[in-house]
Formats: structure tokens, sequence, C-alpha cells
């Protein structure tokens, strides 16, 4: 006579469960300067000379609020949209971007105006003449609020866009490593250009309105 079989089958939903005990769990973000657990939204310093950005807790980021001489600056939270920004389609074309994307800060260390655009290869420098920028700060006065290294003047001009905006520097860097991480082919494919459409429109929702002639 066989013997019965006594192997004992889990239910379904016990292994189920099992095997998401398993999985390694992704671990979790640190502050880089005390490594207290980070939120997915949290506070940034940068280094200029290295133009690194650290991750960091608010307790961290509080330290750096004023602190101009030292090593790090802590990244602003502001977002104000500029929908009167006064700059003429030659101004733009005298600017040197060879894309409709770009933003631009004054960098502490070089202390002139750094003009980066996205690209598939990461963030590039255009040179930018100085009389340039100052025809448009003689425009726009706000441009000279602009805190140095940490804020940027973020341009879209894509697809007959006119988009202007007031960013703190690492939303700039976002939008650089998004280009960089999707880009196909020669002209980058359906799907980074969404991104960078969806990319604006959350920035237009999170914006506080400004006019920046006042």
């Amino acid at each position: 006579m066989a013997l019965p079989d006594l192997t004992i089958t889990p239910p379904t939903n016990a292994i189920a469960a099992l095997r998401r005990f398993s999985r390694p769990r992704p671990p979790k973000e640190r502050c880089e300067l005390c490594s207290a657990p980070l939120a997915p939204q949290h506070q940034h310093l940068l280094d200029p000379a290295a133009r690194q950005l650290l991750c960091t807790c608010d307790a961290c980021a509080i330290l750096f609020s004023d602190s101009a001489a030292t090593k790090y600056r802590r990244v602003p939270r502001r977002i104000e949209s500029w929908p009167d920004f006064a700059i003429a389609d030659e101004q733009w074309d005298a600017l040197g971007i060879p894309i409709g994307l770009a933003f631009f800060y004054r960098g502490s260390p070089a202390g002139h105006i750094a003009a980066i655009y996205p690209s598939p290869a990461g963030g590039t420098e255009s040179l930018l003449q100085e009389e340039c920028w100052e025809m448009l700060c003689e425009q726009n006065p706000v441009l000279r609020e602009l805190a140095p290294d940490v804020e940027a003047l973020l341009i879209n001009r894509v697809s007959g866009a006119r988009d202007y905006f007031r960013v703190p520097i690492d939303e700039c860097y976002k939008l650089v490593g998004l280009i960089r991480t999707h880009w196909r082919g020669l002209s980058g494919g359906k799907d980074v250009w969404e991104r960078i459409a969806g990319y604006f429109t959350d920035l237009r929702s999170r914006a506080v309105g400004a006019r920046p002639n006042a």
C-alpha cells in the first residue's frame, strides 16, 4: 500500500508573505553629514567648488542657512514663476544656447555667470558674455537678487514655450539628470519629451507667481 503524502503545503498567501519578508529592503537614504534617516523630500547643501550636492536632514541644513563663508551652502526651497520676464528672441539667440532649455547662476568660485544647458551627456556649459547678462539684469532687476551658487534662472523655450522660473539649483540638476537618463537616439524619443513636459507641469504647480519687472 502506498504511503500517504504527508508534505504540508503552506497556503498561497502565506508563501507570498514569506517572499515579501525575505526580499532585501531598499536602504534608506541618510544625511551625508550625520547619517540620520531622510524623508523622500529633504534638504540639500551645495559644495560650490566641487559643484556637488549633499543630501541632509533639517538639523544639519539649518547650520548652513546664513554661512556664505563656509564650505557648504544651503539650497533654498523657493520656486517663483516669472511670466513677465523680459527677453527678446534676439537676446536669447545672443546667449548662444543651442537648445530651448538652460539655467543661469552666478558661481562664487569663478565669480562669473554660468549658462548650463541639459544634454544627453549631462550639463554642458555655454560661454556667456557678461554684457548680455547685464542687459537682462537691467530689464529684470530681480535677477540681481539670485543667491550665488544655489539659485538659478531656469528658462524653457521648447516647442514654443516661454517659461521663466527662479529655482533652487537642485531643481536644475534634477532636470539635467532626467534628460541624461531618458534620452534615446538623436531626437531623444517620445518618453523623454513627455517627462520634460511633466517636469515643468510639476514646477508650475509648486511655483509662486512673481513679477520680476515690478
